[in-house]
């Protein structure tokens, strides 16, 4: 590469609003990250030690509607460079959380003083990215007009298992007119790599959602008269299961507070 392509390639990180989202996150924004860097994937993100992490990544690959993989690090090593060159994952989302034998003991900014040489990091797909498909077909964000966290609940779906791994399957929602919903089913479905279509529509008590007005996470949005609740699986599912599985450590991202990427949205579609 010439020294002039170089020099481009450096103007166009630079430039990047998936960096500048970053770069964002390590002055200490912590807000909710939807609506940020639009165009680029956002992921989850699960940290787990080295002992942990095989069984963790079965885990993933036998839910892969909650829990799709878009990148992994190295033991021990805090970048992802196919998710973004000067990408840390220790300082990269605006607020974590630090896990003790299941129980959320810390949620901060950046992560420096909890790595360890064992670590290994895991983002998984994330439903941001198909609302950039959605906002494109004139289909409302509630939650993005609202500028607040997406909705998102702990349901009586159950995962596949596998060694200390298992629980509930989280889901994020989003009120959508019937006919919105139907459209939004096939602009989903194009989208595997980042939860893909809906797993259930309307009727939120029948997968053990009692009171839609106070999610798990998140915030609440109000559902219209003429709306219906869509649900869609979620990459907060792993926080559900560290917690029933009481791992002694872990960290994760504080739900809606993602990592932004250089990856593209349009790249993960499925035509």
């Amino acid at each position: 590469m010439s020294g002039v392509a170089r020099a481009e390639r450096a103007l166009d990180v630079v430039e990047s609003p998936s960096v500048a989202a970053r770069r964002a996150c390590r002055a200490g924004n912590a807000a909710t990250t939807a609506g940020i860097a639009p165009g680029y994937v956002q992921g989850n993100l699960a940290i787990l030690p080295e002992k942990l992490a095989s069984a963790f990544h079965r885990f993933c690959q036998l839910n892969p509607k909650p829990c799709p993989i878009i990148g992994m690090s190295d033991v021990g090593n805090p970048k992802i460079p196919a998710l973004g060159l000067d990408l840390d994952i220790r300082t990269d989302v605006p607020r974590y959380r630090v896990w003790k034998d299941g129980e959320v003991i810390e949620e901060p900014t950046d992560i420096m003083s909890h790595w360890r040489d064992d670590l290994v990091a895991f983002v998984i797909g994330c439903s941001f990215s198909f609302e950039e498909a959605l906002l494109a077909d004139d289909i409302p964000i509630r939650h993005i007009e609202q500028g607040v966290r997406v909705p998102m609940y702990r349901t009586n779906i159950a995962c596949a298992s596998t060694g200390p791994f298992a629980g509930p399957m989280v889901v994020s929602m989003r009120p959508l007119k019937p006919a919105d919903a139907i459209r939004a089913v096939q602009i989903t479905s194009r989208f595997p790599s980042v939860h893909g279509a809906p797993v259930h529509l309307g009727l939120p008590q029948s997968i053990g959602i009692a009171d839609i007005a106070k999610p798990d996470y998140g915030d609440p949005v109000p559902i219209a008269a003429d709306e219906i609740p869509v649900f869609w699986a979620c990459g907060v599912t792993p926080q559900a299961v560290i917690a029933a599985a009481k791992v002694p450590f872990a960290i994760t991202h504080a739900p809606g507070l993602m990592l932004v990427t250089d990856l593209k949205n349009k790249h993960l579609a499925v035509l």
